[in-house]
């Protein structure tokens, strides 16, 4: 049998964390998490995930400045991440930002379409 991949959530709502977690273990990942930015950063250097999944409005270190130190440090640049936010308005915040740096690997507005997700993750990792 194969390892499996493992992908670190980063996002604040326990409630989704949960969700997350539970939906990837059923579909074959292991699943690590951070509720904020800072961890998310330490977790994604020290675990070295095969995918993130972002929070990008995140009470102290936001999913932005961790996306930025994500590209930045040479353990994690080349980790796909997945943004997911709650929030549209910061979505578009976030992409007039990220103009200087590369675009994340995808992007999904909360509720989250499971299988387009699915699709997603298996698609990058699978």
């Amino acid at each position: 049998m194969t390892d499996k991949k493992t992908i670190l959530i980063v996002e604040d709502e326990k409630d989704l964390v949960e969700w997350l977690t539970v939906f990837f273990n059923e579909n074959g990942y292991n699943v690590i998490s951070a509720y904020d930015g800072a961890d998310g950063f330490a977790k994604a250097e020290q675990q070295k995930p095969d995918l993130i999944t972002l929070d990008i409005s995140m009470p102290g270190e936001s999913g932005v400045k961790m996306y930025h130190k994500l590209i930045k440090s040479n353990a994690t640049k080349k980790i796909p991440v997945v943004i997911i936010t709650g929030a549209p308005g910061d979505l578009k915040n976030f992409i007039t930002k990220v103009k200087t740096f590369p675009e994340p690997a995808g992007y999904f507005d909360k509720p989250v379409n499971r299988d387009a997700l699915l699709d997603k993750v298996n698609n990058l990792i699978g």
